[in-house]
């Protein structure tokens, strides 16, 4: 402790700031009355870090770095004051050692803020110093973690991991069924799988993952299409935590040799929420997958996918007609079903037999039959198909057209007076009929069947609390033909946990099947040829329709060139 030095000489003798700088802040504090350190800093000639540095040497306290503020997730700190208190006081409570309680300050307290402390915890109170901006941060993103690992360092799971608990029980090679589910239903152990699962939604994941390793789990949520690491429950939790999931997925839990389907459903905040699970063996136990199903009706509104609107228009006027083939590609996980789903909903009414043939059914609709695929029993997409033209239908969801059978199918359904949608595997929209084409339907087929084809790929949304605008270089604006001046970048606040996103959306590449189109796929054409009349008809392609919404400032250019391209 140097409280015999003035901060000013301390500044100047560790070559922080200049005699003649001190100087001239002290002859303007004279008039403003401010704290010399205050006016240092309006002045830039030193950083509020600087200052916190050099007051805590003065003082006798330690100055933390922004990767030292980490508060213990294992001692239930957040019992001791709420977010709102520690914003206020900018106090943030790192760890407890006996009955010392240690926490992160923005500046030097008085003693009756100490004592105050003293009288919340009931534990005497060490001090720290960070910066002001830092420490905000630390105590934003430490509050709004989850509690799985309060919860995972309770002693009920401290005394759950003993050996004689968690170690599988085995008689003659054979797991021992009660033992494995009295373990799995034990109190921590489902509260472990309820948080998981309660974090998840908070943060919008579509997927969870449990994956054992050498010597340790990792759990991961998929949010906005990336994966972020939850901290980890004990390596010994693993059987419990896989039975207990396996339990309410309706899954053989004493089967550990073979991938398992299942699912369940739960209710959150008054909308049914349905689980997807999928189990696989991996050389360190099995690796579980738990697939988030949200059911919230908004999802299921077209205005709301990402289509401009004059897509919207072409695609509204495809799915209105009687009778054609609808199909939506793009891969795995870009948003297809949710598209198709859409468009039922809006095709419903009482007067409309609608009928799906899925693998999965993803979402349940009210007042829409659907079919799951069961290839077990023959129940294929082929079969279920020739069973629906004896049902009446009006419209025949397909969840994907895998092969040659399924694709004839399709095509006789949508000549003799049905409206299919269905789903491909293509790079783009005008690929569509070229792969009908090579899988071994004849061109006319195609051309007389098709009605309208879309491509679609999901993009990262900017969170709109604190996107930054800035000024776009003169060579991307010409490289990308950008109309704006001005586009926005991701920042990070608490409501999108600092990612700088939040949610996402679709961009799209709408392709009308019209009379001009038909004749270039009863020619044979190439795929040149049909990008040229895409281009003719002005109908954006995936990455023209992303950079739309670049310059309307919905996502980023990064984000659109992740998923697309010219």
């Amino acid at each position: 402790m140097r409280l015999n030095v003035l901060l000013g000489e301390l500044l100047i003798e560790r070559k922080l700031i200049t005699s003649a700088q001190l100087q001239r802040s002290l002859e303007e504090q004279k008039t403003s009355k401010e704290p010399i350190g205050q006016i240092l800093i309006k002045n830039k000639f030193i950083t509020e870090e600087v200052l916190r540095r050099v007051l805590a040497e003065q003082l006798g306290v330690s100055f933390l770095a922004p990767e030292q503020l980490k508060p213990r997730t294992d001692q239930r700190l957040k019992e001791y004051f709420s977010m709102e208190f520690a914003l206020q006081h900018m106090v943030l409570p790192l760890e407890r050692k006996g009955r010392v309680l240690k926490v992160a300050l923005a500046k030097m307290p008085d003693m009756i803020f100490i004592d105050n402390l003293r009288k919340i915890t009931g534990l005497d109170i060490l001090t720290v110093l960070s910066s002001e901006n830092e420490l905000k941060k630390a105590i934003e993103a430490y509050y709004q973690s989850t509690n799985l690992q309060e919860a995972i360092s309770s002693s009920a799971v401290d005394e759950l991991i003993e050996k004689e608990y968690v170690q599988e029980r085995v008689i003659d090679d054979q797991v021992q069924l009660e033992a494995t589910i009295a373990e799995a239903e034990k109190a921590p152990v489902v509260r472990l799988v309820d948080m998981m699962i309660k974090k998840a939604l908070e943060d919008r994941a579509s997927d969870i993952h449990i994956e054992p390793s050498r010597d340790k789990i990792t759990i991961r949520t998929r949010i906005d299409g990336v994966l972020y690491e939850l901290p980890p429950p004990p390596k010994q939790l693993h059987n419990a935590l896989v039975s207990r999931i396996k339990i309410l997925s309706k899954m053989d839990i004493a089967e550990k040799r073979i991938p398992q389907d299942g699912s369940f459903s739960l209710k959150y905040e008054d909308r049914r929420i349905d689980v997807r699970v999928s189990t696989i063996p991996i050389i360190f136990g099995e690796k579980v997958v738990m697939r988030i199903l949200d059911k919230r009706m908004e999802l299921l509104n077209m205005e709301s996918l990402g289509f401009e609107p004059d897509q919207l228009r072409l695609f509204e006027e495809a799915i209105n007609r009687p009778y054609g083939l609808i199909f939506v590609t793009g891969p795995t996980g870009s948003g297809k079903s949710t598209t198709l789903y859409a468009a039922l909903n809006k095709l419903y009414s009482p007067e409309t037999n609608i009928l799906t043939i899925e693998d999965p059914v993803e979402y349940q609709i009210a007042g829409i039959n659907q079919v799951q695929v069961k290839s077990e029993i023959g129940l294929t997409f082929a079969a279920g198909l020739r069973a629906f033209l004896r049902q009446d239908p009006d419209v025949i969801l397909v969840g994907e057209v895998r092969d040659l059978e399924t694709a004839e199918i399709c095509i006789r359904a949508s000549l003799t007076g049905h409206l299919v949608l269905s789903t491909l595997h293509t790079n783009d929209a005008i690929s569509v009929p070229t792969r009908l084409i090579d899988i071994g339907i004849q061109p006319y087929l195609v051309a007389g069947s098709l009605g309208l084809v879309a491509a679609q790929r999901l993009i990262r949304v900017l969170c709109p609390d604190c996107k930054e605008p800035y000024k776009v270089d003169s060579k991307i604006k010409d490289d990308y033909k950008l109309k704006a001046d001005t586009l926005y970048k991701m920042k990070g606040c608490p409501k999108c946990r600092g990612i700088g996103y939040w949610g996402r959306a679709a961009i799209y590449e709408v392709f009308l099947v019209d009379e001009d189109v038909r004749r270039l796929i009863n020619k044979d054409s190439n795929l040149v040829q049909m990008r040229q009349l895409q281009k003719e008809k002005k109908y954006d392609t995936l990455f023209q329709n992303g950079l739309k919404k670049v310059e309307k400032g919905i996502t980023t250019l990064e984000e659109v060139l992740s998923v697309a391209y010219e």
